[in-house]
């Protein structure tokens, strides 16, 4: 187990950037030369309170990788870095249960209270497309420098881990060079995107129309109750782009989603806008829901309200969101005491689409008291995923003609005392000229294919309205 944190912190009026930046490196310089024989790995933070300043446009400013973004649905816990102080990492093909077991043994070694940033592939026995190549069984990593908006107090911060079998000077000075790179910049940013020549579909409608009939037959044999049919849509442009550009394009800043973005690879990148929650524990306790049943304001056409009745009084609408509910209950309580799943259904509303959405909160046991007894028993949500789970799990492989890579996935954080993971969905992996874009509808008897591939369509719709901004 690696030391304790030692964090080097100065209570302070705020600085601006470039200030920060310049004690930052006095700072670390100092310690440098104070520090003596390091018996084992132990984390340094130096961290600095500084004036306002939008996370994503420091973040663009910044000419490193890899680099991450992480935003809480309640705006309140933005991270943004840079570099790489530690990871922890896995890319090998197996079940999903060998990659949260490794993680939570690592971070069982790690500072109680350290975030690791990352998430995990939707599917790990599923070989992934190439353009998912920079993305392995899961990532998480510390950063070497961030940028963090904590409940209104913003801080730049560095991370060195210190390994007792490497030169300490050299450690110091390395992370001394990095600081000096920061650009301290945070002014906005007018970079178009390049238009796109081409876009196309998979499946395509004809074989959407075709795999949904196959689906629902299935259910009138009683094979399936539920399963999530995802699309990939592919836009080519006519030349490279930086991915970061959608993030900050985004046309709907006061959505209640996460955002997230992660790029190993300089324009090779992995980002989601999405309104569901898999998780939030802090310590024993935990938080979840259940998110189900969507409705089109747009297809409506006659305002908020009728949108959000029309969704709550829809029958198919409402037994989709009850799979969804009662298999998250069951699954929990193996290792959940006190679960409290709510009986009244909500609405969340988004700019074009409203859902279904009810919240459950629990204490977990003490021999469940882990994330990945918790990652086990969510992942995948029937949201995703489907109902039976295993069943759903091995039509998803047979029928979706494309690998989900991090798609779906749990996306987020991790610490020992706590951990917060959204479900990576209304996302797009980016790799130079050509954008992926995932999203999925749910199937359950009753379903129309037609309406499921526009629904489709309308959750994709915020990110392909970026393609067609002007600056």
């Amino acid at each position: 187990m690696s030391k304790s944190t030692d964090i080097v912190e100065e209570i302070r009026e705020p600085l601006s950037l470039k200030k920060a930046i310049n004690e930052l490196q006095k700072m670390v310089a100092h310690h440098s030369d104070a520090v003596g024989d390091i018996p084992e790995k132990q984390l340094q933070t130096f961290s600095l309170n500084v004036t306002a300043t939008d996370p994503l446009l420091w973040l663009h400013n910044q000419d490193c990788c890899p680099r991450f973004f992480w935003s809480n649905r309640g705006k309140d816990d933005l991270v943004a870095g840079i570099g790489l102080a530690d990871s922890i990492e896995y890319d090998k093909t197996g079940p999903n249960s060998t990659s949260f077991d490794i993680l939570q043994e690592a971070i069982s070694n790690k500072d109680p209270d350290t975030r690791y940033f990352g998430g995990f592939c939707f599917n790990n026995e599923q070989k992934r497309d190439e353009h998912w190549r920079a993305f392995k069984s899961f990532t998480f990593l510390l950063p070497e420098i961030q940028l963090t908006v904590k409940d209104g107090v913003h801080k730049l911060s560095c991370n060195l881990m210190l390994d007792p079998e490497k030169e300490t000077s050299a450690q110091y000075k390395r992370l001394l060079h990095a600081i000096g790179k920061l650009n301290p910049s945070a002014s906005p940013d007018h970079t178009c995107l390049p238009p796109f020549k081409t876009l196309s579909f998979s499946p395509d409608q004809k074989k959407w129309m075709e795999t949904c009939e196959k689906i629902l037959a299935g259910f009138r044999e009683g094979l399936m109750g539920k399963i999530i049919l995802a699309r990939q849509t592919q836009l080519e442009f006519e030349n490279g782009f930086s991915p970061l550009l959608f993030l900050l394009r985004y046309p709907h800043p006061g959505n209640s989603t996460y955002r997230f973005y992660f790029e190993p690879e300089k324009n090779s990148a992995f980002f989601s806008f999405t309104p569901e929650r898999l998780y939030l524990r802090n310590h024993d306790r935990l938080l979840t829901e259940a998110l189900a049943g969507t409705c089109s304001r747009e297809t409506i056409g006659n305002g908020n309200g009728d949108a959000c009745e029309q969704l709550l009084n829809s029958e198919k609408d409402r037994r989709e969101h009850k799979f969804v509910k009662d298999t998250i209950a069951k699954e929990l309580g193996p290792i959940c005491s006190e679960i409290d799943m709510e009986e009244r259904v909500r609405v969340l509303q988004l700019n074009r689409l409203v859902h279904l959405y009810t919240q459950c909160s629990a204490r977990l046991n003490p021999d469940s008291n882990s994330d990945t007894a918790v990652l086990k028993t969510l992942h995948p949500t029937p949201a995703v995923g489907g109902v039976p789970k295993p069943r759903a799990l091995e039509q998803i492989m047979r029928l979706e003609p494309f690998s989900r890579g991090w798609y779906a996935g749990p996306v987020g954080w991790i610490s020992r005392n706590s951990a917060e993971f959204a479900v990576g969905i209304r996302s797009a992996v980016a790799k130079e000229n050509n954008l992926y874009l995932y999203s999925g509808a749910g199937l359950v008897r009753g379903s129309d294919p037609a309406s499921e591939w526009e629904e489709v369509d309308q959750k994709i719709a915020d990110i392909l309205s970026i393609t067609r901004q002007k600056v």
